[in-house]
């Protein structure tokens, strides 16, 4: 496991170093420096996240972009803030705001990837570049930065199999999905079934609606109804927070098998810990926020994307969209320390506190 997150620390590197090209060395991938005017560094930059439900978008993605921009334009860049709450109307009228306030560029997570296409176009035509953060949104989008998603959800399948073992042959898994509106939801389902698929039998499976833990305690209870608590050998969850309401509803019921989740959120990790929970999966977030920050200032300057996005990938509107794809990490017991706390993220303190202090110690966290 040490090897897998020195090769994610490997790829932020080797990003942060082809970040650091000049941006004209080639042409222009986008067909945003066409319209956009030559600025320098004072520059005003909408940023539009999608939720406040998952802690990591005030705690991790907002501060980290914010100080990317500030570094990138010597201080001098304006960034601009709202989030949506999970409402996809909300959001579009966020987009019209911006638009009317003038910025230069926008980073825009969709709430609703479908939805968000006709404020895309309104911005677009506004002369207004837009980089599609973490969520392929629909719509002219100039750029990309997101994590390999199908992979996420092939780490979090195969992750069940180990755990479940011998089991897997025998009892039944409950897959609690995404939010049907989330486009990565789609990825990360289509990676966990081409390896659970003929592994195990999946007895229920849920869309979860907008992400919500209470929702997928809701929909686990049922399953739990359905299929009878000793049938059910674990859990797909797509993310910490709707694992968080899975195992409440495990709990309730008497059960206990393994759960996956995404996101290694402090409550995800400090679950870990205590083996409530099996793993979930570790997304560097300084990579993807310093990529949306570097293309979103290239863009607002009319310069090129060549030397930052180094891929592509196809939206069912946009074909080619230059693309940063960040690499991730199971997380389990036997590597907090080499990635969390490594990279960062959280102290030992923050993890290890009163009630988490015996199982830290019991798996050699100090």
């Amino acid at each position: 496991m040490r090897r897998a997150a020195v090769a994610v620390a490997a790829g932020a590197m080797a990003f942060s170093l082809a970040a650091c090209g000049s941006a004209a060395e080639s042409g222009d991938k986008s067909d945003s420096s066409d319209s956009a005017a030559k600025k320098g560094d004072d520059i005003k930059v909408g940023l539009l996240l999608p939720e406040n439900q998952t802690a990591r978008y005030e705690k991790f993605d907002k501060p980290l972009i914010e100080k990317k921009i500030k570094e990138l334009t010597n201080n001098k860049a304006e960034v601009v803030y709202a989030n949506a709450k999970q409402d996809a109307s909300l959001q579009n009228q966020q987009v019209d705001t911006m638009v009317t306030n003038k910025v230069d560029v926008l980073i825009v997570d969709a709430v609703d990837a479908k939805a968000i296409a006709g404020s895309v176009k309104k911005a677009k035509d506004a002369g207004i570049p837009v980089v599609a953060y973490d969520r392929l949104a629909e719509g002219p989008i100039d750029a990309y930065t997101s994590f390999d998603n199908v992979t996420v959800g092939k780490t979090q399948g195969e992750a069940l199999l180990k755990a479940l073992g011998d089991k897997a042959k025998d009892g039944q898994i409950v897959m609690m999905n995404g939010s049907s509106t989330d486009p990565n939801a789609a990825q990360f389902k289509e990676g966990a079934h081409s390896v659970l698929d003929g592994k195990v039998k999946i007895g229920r499976e849920y869309d979860t609606k907008e992400w919500k833990p209470e929702n997928a305690n809701a929909n686990m209870e049922g399953a739990i109804s359905a299929l009878g608590k000793d049938k059910i050998v674990g859990v797909y969850s797509a993310n910490d927070g709707m694992a968080g309401g899975i195992i409440t509803a495990l709990k309730a019921a008497g059960i206990d098998v393994p759960v996956t989740g995404q996101d290694a959120e402090l409550a995800g990790v400090q679950r870990i810990v205590t083996g409530e929970q099996y793993m979930s999966v570790y997304k560097p977030y300084a990579p993807e926020a310093e990529a949306a920050a570097e293309m979103a200032v290239a863009l607002a300057q009319g310069k090129s994307l060549d030397s930052v996005a180094k891929d592509t990938v196809d939206s069912p509107t946009t074909k080619g969209v230059p693309s940063v794809l960040v690499p991730v990490v199971s997380l389990t017991q036997e590597n907090i320390n080499d990635t969390v706390i490594k990279d960062g993220v959280y102290t030992v303190q923050e993890i290890c506190t009163g009630k988490y202090k015996a199982a830290c110690d019991k798996i050699g966290l100090k």
